[in-house]
């Protein structure tokens, strides 16, 4: 397990361009990232208990320190290929207003940097009906990194008990 530590989370940087910083992991082949002041933790993959009529991206739900948590696979919930759990996947402990749920992803990859102004809004072609999962993109050493919105993508409560 390990434990982000507190720290300011947008330095300025040379330019007094204010920084913010971002935890990146991988899902497949792609490249995501959510703000650091959403994530709580990252551990190991825990085998969950399923929920019974749960959504399918729910996997269900673990023992953390005595807190029942959903944990949602993120492949899933953005709609990607379903692949099975494996022992070197890991859970990304988010907090997003009153919600705290795990996310299940491939690998953590980084801790990045980015100003506001190297951010860039998804083009139209990328938001679907459902909900727009992506907030922002950037290029990073040739590498497209998509910073996903956790207001929409976590579930809420009745999602999740549905």
């Amino acid at each position: 397990m390990t434990q982000i530590s507190e720290r300011d989370p947008n330095p300025a940087d040379t330019n007094g361009h204010e920084q913010t910083e971002f935890l990146s992991f991988r899902i497949g082949e792609s490249e995501y990232s959510v703000e650091i002041m959403s994530v709580r933790e990252i551990r190991g993959w825990t085998k969950t208990t399923s929920l019974p009529h749960a959504p399918r991206f729910v996997r269900g739900v673990i023992n953390l320190r005595g807190t029942v948590l959903p944990v949602v696979d993120l492949a899933m919930r953005l709609g990607l290929d379903e692949t099975e759990p494996e022992d070197r996947n890991v859970i990304i402990v988010v907090d997003v207003g009153s919600r705290v749920m795990g996310l299940r992803v491939d690998a953590v990859s980084d801790i990045l940097s980015f100003t506001r102004d190297q951010l860039q809004p998804p083009p139209d072609v990328a938001t679907s009906s459902n909900a727009p999962f992506v907030k922002a993109l950037t290029i990073l050493d040739d590498r497209m990194v998509r910073l996903l919105d956790l207001e929409v993508v976590l579930p809420t409560g009745e999602e999740i008990a549905a």
